[in-house]
């Protein structure tokens, strides 16, 4: 086995910095994943909260320039926007944020390859760590995950009594990462070490996916809708916050009087324009309807395409939400429902 010794880090920190990487990792803020150097070392502790905003953004910018356009007198130019592609490594992925990049990875390839996603992607090492944090707002258990999951992640660390961490190479990238960074790295013995034992409570199951599914399958006018949507404000800190959410909308943006860009930037389905048709029809008018669909996509409409849950039970929306809204605890009405209410 392989282990991660814990002075080796600002070592390997050093080495990947030498070679190029862009190295991301939790702050000791909990707020983001932060740029790591020699001056901000990640903070490698297993029970610490998510931090507020996942790591999508490594693979899905917030707003990226699709081309440029210039006009002339003879017509109109268009250059394409270079992808900035660097070696990165997610130094310390939680198991909810790991498993978010294969998840999404699904709506990026299918009608259309998205050549600046896949190029993230394909570029980007996950070290995964076991996670030993719970609150009620985490639900990874109800979602096909848990505090020990390695879905998602290229290496897989262990947290061991002795600070060091146990690493699982689980991908080819994982390995091509280990040999060229193998000294800092060293042997292990699987039975000189002993793996920290987890203080906090794994996250209760809360709700069956396959019965919540059930319902959505056979109740799209629902009493229940009225009851959340009335809560909404809409605001979308849900969808910003969401590993896994991926809505955009694209633009074309003036740069000057004779030239643009065309954008792709984040949007969300809570937001009241973005179903909004040119003639002024919205066939999501309300916020009812605009929360239907959050919970729909998530638990129905991403399952029937591409046969995942779209959403890892980070608990992100939940912690967030200006209101108190708690999706885990919606769909656990759902799932009652789905028990005891006969189907409309």
């Amino acid at each position: 086995m392989q282990l991660l010794k814990k002075e080796q880090i600002p070592a390997l920190i050093d080495a990947l910095s030498a070679n190029g990487w862009n190295i991301l990792g939790q702050g000791a803020d909990a707020l983001n994943y932060k740029h790591i150097d020699a001056d901000n070392r990640p903070d490698m502790n297993w029970d610490n909260q998510p931090t507020h905003i996942s790591a999508k953004e490594i693979v899905f910018p917030q707003k990226e320039p699709l081309f440029f356009f210039k006009k002339a007198q003879d017509g109109v130019s268009i250059a394409d926007a270079p992808v900035p592609i660097q070696k990165t490594v997610l130094f310390g992925a939680k198991p909810c944020d790991a498993a978010s990049f294969n998840i999404i990875s699904k709506v990026f390839n299918w009608d259309y390859k998205d050549e600046s996603f896949n190029e993230r992607l394909a570029n980007l090492t996950v070290i995964g760590m076991e996670c030993d944090y719970c609150d009620d707002n985490c639900f990874c258990t109800s979602v096909g995950l848990s505090q020990d999951s390695e879905k998602g992640s290229d290496i897989y660390l262990r947290p061991l009594t002795d600070g060091n961490f146990s690493a699982t190479v689980l991908t080819e990238k994982g390995k091509q990462f280990l040999n060229e960074f193998a000294a800092c790295f060293v042997e292990g013995n699987e039975a000189d070490v002993t793996y920290m034992q987890h203080k906090s409570v794994a996250p209760r199951k809360k709700f069956s996916s396959n019965e919540v599914k059930d319902f959505l399958d056979k109740n799209f006018e629902n009493p229940i809708w009225d009851e959340v949507g009335e809560t909404c404000l809409g605001c979308a800190q849900c969808a910003y916050s969401c590993p896994v959410c991926h809505c955009f909308d694209i633009v074309d943006e003036a740069c000057n009087v004779d030239c643009g860009r065309r954008m792709k930037n984040w949007d969300a389905c809570q937001f009241s324009t973005f179903t909004l048709h040119a003639s002024g029809h919205n066939p999501r008018d309300n916020q009812n309807r605009r929360y239907r669909q959050r919970v729909s996509h998530k638990f129905k409409y991403y399952q029937d395409k591409f046969g995942e849950i779209l959403c890892t039970g980070c608990g992100r929306c939940s912690r967030g939400c200006p209101v108190g809204i708690d999706i885990a605890e919606v769909v656990s009405v759902l799932n009652q429902l789905a028990i005891t209410q006969p189907q409309m």
